[in-house]
């Protein structure tokens, strides 16, 4: 392909002449070779034929002609083919310099036709181009237009210096800087970054919106001024506006007609000359304080135009400026003069008054004497009376907390007692024996009530239990109830019928368990023959859990007497009652804790119905029934278990252990963490689950101690924490931790399904 020269033709129609006798020069030379060739061509042919027989060099020659005459052939294809490419070319490049012109010339006339002032920046923020728009405005201000390659800076200077600016400033709602130019016309100047980094700068006059603007404002200043004339005209107070030189700027009708001498208006005028000059000394110490920034309220007397005086209360309120300045100061005048002389009036009133209030209580105080006397009696009455309840009440207290606070200290012994009990009916000790040992609980399992009943009450009357309250099933805690007291309701020859329901309740699971406990050991207790039935009822939006009696009943007028303390009804006929008469008397607090109604009713001779309404509630997302169901009747054994007993009183230890070894279990017992650490390494030794008690010694408790042993291992060792503090607060702790609660004192029988339970799902 031939290479183009570098001198480029001085129009595209010169080009392309140019380039075409080119061709044709270029194809005069192909063909006259290729004469030369033919000639050459012809010339071998003859010889060859002329030739003998032997011809190897002219046969020679004619090959190589031929693969001339090829050669040829191809070039001359080639050259066509250049000579067409370059044609279209050339085509092409007129058609782009045609359209690049026509381009350019519509840019120059979309730019003349744009009605704001342009300017067009290169990468370097040098001019480019502007239109005629943008050039009247230096015109108009008699300064040369700034050419082609001047920078912006410079542009910028360049308007400043000649005063084609003269003013500018941004407002907050607009794009860019606005200006005010020498021709009074107002413009907005917007910046634009164009894609090779250059800059297009438009110029709007927007002289029409800021008059309208303005015109707007003024319109609504006079608006405002209108309101506030009309507005302040109608208040009986002198209003008025004082500027920093002491002129009246602004005044209301009745400042007007007050200060307006002879019927000219005060506005405009200086106080000095609308005041007296004694008035006017008289008040420019207070003006001068305004004046100086601080708000002022006085009081003067004052004579009107026609003579009168009145009482006249002043307040001055500096007015800053923009930069801080005080601009002048507001004036409100109030007369009071009506006010002084009520004052007036009721001082003489309450002279008189007292006068007569001073008579009469000479009168009186020989009376109020006598009644001074009788009332010491009666407070030294009410003071002994308010002693004494007093005393009442820290002694009722006092009981009632010594009996919360001491209650881990009361079930220690009885929680070992139960242990050291169960363990010996697991053994064989003959049928007179065992029915000591089975008396021995039989004791045992009275004085748990009793005692438990007391700490109950005791933890109530403190405030000490709070409730936890959730949503569950009463499923688990009916079947679980009608099965412990079916037992008891057959060895007093009673039938315990039992109606389950799948209810979700919001409650407290275990106070209210307590609740339905004890109205089923009434029902027992005062039920000869017979049959007690466990059931409920679904209302809207509650459960009513009832329990229902055929046995003597309770007469009417003891309804409400049944839930007082120590109170029992024992009808005629009924057995002997070993209670304390609180059964009743904790459900009533209990039920008022969760705020479930309670409610009774009875039939002498037919029997007794006792109630509680609980609410309804949603359940989280649980497992199926086909999955609890496994859960519940599953079964482990706990023959080889290795379990850790942490309790500081050795007798519970003691308990523990005999209890658990009796189920197979191989247990290490200790009364702190040293102690443990003495028998074993508590942080490699092999473990299954660790029983725990709550209160330690030395201020320590099991959740510390239990932190500290599974801080040291891997993996951390389940827990079952036992105690006999009964708070919400110690619940909700142990069960954010993850571990398992038992109350004392412990049943061997709830303590072997927990253990079956935790050891299951490890």
């Amino acid at each position: 392909m031939p290479i183009p020269s570098k001198k480029q033709p001085d129009s595209p129609e010169q080009g392309a002449t140019t380039g075409r006798n080119g061709l044709a020069e270029r194809v005069a030379e192909l063909e006259a070779e290729n004469g030369r060739l033919r000639k050459i061509r012809d010339a071998l042919i003859v010889r060859v034929e002329s030739g003998t027989a032997h011809k190897p060099e002219p046969y020679a020659a004619f090959e190589h002609s031929v693969v001339l005459a090829e050669q040829v052939r191809e070039r001359t294809e080639a050259l066509n083919q250049t000579m067409e490419e370059l044609r279209s070319s050339n085509k092409a490049l007129t058609r782009a310099r045609e359209e690049a012109e026509t381009t350019r010339q519509r840019l120059s006339d979309a730019i003349e036709s744009i009605a704001d002032g342009f300017v067009l920046f290169d990468h370097q923020h040098r001019l480019i181009q502007s239109n005629s728009r943008f050039r009247s405005y230096w015109r108009h201000a008699g300064t040369a237009v700034p050419s082609s390659g001047t920078y912006i800076g410079e542009v910028r200077k360049l308007a400043k210096d000649s005063g084609l600016i003269v003013e500018e400033h941004s407002e907050p709602d607009s794009e860019g800087e606005v200006f005010l130019l020498s021709n009074k016309r107002w413009v907005q100047m917007t910046e634009r970054p164009t894609r090779e980094g250059g800059l297009v700068v438009l110029y709007s006059d927007i002289t029409d919106i800021k008059n309208s603007e303005m015109a707007r404002r003024i319109a609504a200043l006079e608006e405002s001024e209108r309101w506030i004339r009309v507005v302040t005209d109608h208040v009986p107070a002198l209003i008025a506006y004082v500027g920093a030189d002491m002129t009246i700027q602004f005044c209301n009708q009745v400042y007007a007609a007050w200060y307006g001498r002879n019927g000219e208006s005060p506005l405009g005028k200086n106080l000095i000359n609308i005041h007296s000059p004694e008035m006017y000394q008289r008040l420019m110490p207070q003006i001068l304080e305004v004046l100086s920034g601080r708000n002022v309220t006085f009081e003067f007397e004052e004579l009107g135009e026609k003579g009168q005086a009145r009482y006249m209360l002043r307040s001055y309120v500096p007015n800053f400026g923009d930069q801080g300045e005080i601009v002048g100061f507001f004036v409100l005048i109030r007369d009071v003069t009506d006010r002084r002389r009520t004052a007036a009036a009721l001082e003489q009133a309450y002279d008189d008054l007292e006068c007569r209030v001073k008579e009469r209580t000479l009168a009186l105080t020989e009376l109020n004497s006598q009644l001074r006397q009788e009332i010491g009696e009666r407070n030294t009455a009410e003071a002994r009376l308010r002693d004494a309840k007093l005393e009442a009440e820290r002694a009722n207290l006092s009981k009632t907390k010594f009996l919360a606070a001491v209650s881990h200290d009361l079930l220690q012994p009885l929680n070992a007692a139960r242990l050291f009990t169960s363990a010996l009916q697991e053994q064989s000790f003959g049928p007179c024996a065992e029915d000591l040992v089975q008396s021995v609980s039989t004791s045992l399992n009275d004085v748990e009530s009793l005692l438990g009943t007391l700490v109950d009450i005791s933890k109530l009357d403190a405030g000490v239990i709070k409730p936890d309250v959730t949503a569950f099933d009463l499923r688990d805690l009916l079947n679980n109830i009608a099965r412990e007291f079916r037992q008891m309701a057959m060895a007093e020859g009673l039938q315990l019928d039992f109606v389950g329901s799948s209810a979700i309740v919001e409650s407290d699971s275990q106070l209210l368990a307590r609740i339905l406990r004890n109205f089923l050991t009434n029902a027992i207790r005062y039920t000869t023959n017979g049959r007690v039935l466990l059931g409920c009822r679904r209302e809207k939006g509650s459960v009513l859990l009832q329990v229902w009696d055929t046995g003597a009943g309770i007469p009417h007028d003891k309804l409400i007497e049944i839930f007082q303390e120590f109170k029992r009804v024992r009808p005629t006929g009924s057995p002997a009652d070993k209670g304390l008469g609180l059964g009743l008397a904790i459900v009533d607090k209990i039920s008022r804790i969760l705020n479930h109604e309670i409610s009774v009713s009875s039939a002498e001779g037919k029997g007794s119905v006792f109630s509680v309404r609980v609410p309804m509630g949603e359940l989280k997302p649980r497992l199926t029934a086909s999955e609890r169901d496994a859960s519940v009747h599953a079964e482990h054994d706990l023959v080889g278990s290795r379990i850790w007993v942490i309790d500081n009183d050795p007798a519970i230890c003691q308990g523990m252990q005999v209890v658990l070894e009796s189920w197979g279990c191989q247990v290490v017992t200790a009364v702190s963490l040293p102690d443990l650490e003495r028998q074993l390494n508590p942080s490699a030794s092999p473990v299954d689950l660790i029983l725990a008690d709550y209160h330690l010694d030395n201020d320590e408790n099991g959740v510390d101690t239990v932190a500290a042993i599974n801080g040291r291992r891997g993996n951390s060792v389940p827990v079952v924490m036992i105690t006999a503090n009964y708070t919400s607060e110690l619940k909700q702790h142990i069960r954010e931790l993850g571990y398992v609660l038992m109350n004392k004192p412990v049943k061997p029988l709830k303590l072997r399904s927990v253990l079956n339970h935790i050891l299951r799902s490890a």
